[in-house]
């Protein structure tokens, strides 16, 4: 059945899982907002605050670590647009992505580069293939790692499945 053009059901299900994260105790309340072609659909579900007052629709909350998400979700609903194309490199958006030099050789001197074979495209960017170069392994092995690890963005720790037992 079809509330407009949105699925009962599937909101029926939406509505079920969210609630499930409330009685959970996960969270003590949500609101979820779905829209399409100008139909909205709102539900809110428990409270503000353990015991507190019933979320609204308007209830403000706080969000953090969004930023990823969001951009996605518009640039998401840009390609639905045809705005953006999702193989369209992004060079025009984000300059300072166009021109990449890359290193040669994984294990040679990081001044020893060439021009990356392709530019970097929306698709890259939206599943985390844009090619920034970290090798997030250890131990440290390439000179990438090294320079990372004396700038202070990675260090080594041991992993807790191979750390020696007593």
């Amino acid at each position: 059945m079809r509330h407009g053009g949105l699925s009962t059901a599937r909101l029926g299900r939406m509505h079920d899982v969210m609630a499930g994260h409330v009685e959970r105790g996960a969270v003590p309340g949500l609101v979820t907002l779905v829209s399409w072609r100008g139909e909205v659909h709102v539900d809110a579900i428990g409270t503000k605050a353990v015991g507190g007052a019933p979320m609204r629709r308007d209830t403000i909350v706080r969000i953090a670590s969004m930023t990823k998400p969001i951009t996605a979700a518009a640039a998401k609903i840009l390609v639905e647009e045809c705005t953006l194309q999702l193989d369209e490199p992004v060079d025009r958006w984000l300059p300072e992505l166009a021109d990449r030099q890359v290193p040669r050789a994984i294990d040679g001197p990081l001044n020893d580069t060439v021009p990356a074979n392709r530019l970097i495209s929306l698709r890259d960017l939206l599943t985390y293939r844009l090619g920034i170069g970290a090798v997030m392994v250890f131990p440290l092995r390439y000179p990438i790692q090294q320079a990372m690890a004396e700038a202070g963005s990675l260090r080594e720790r041991p992993c807790p499945r191979t750390r020696p037992t007593n």
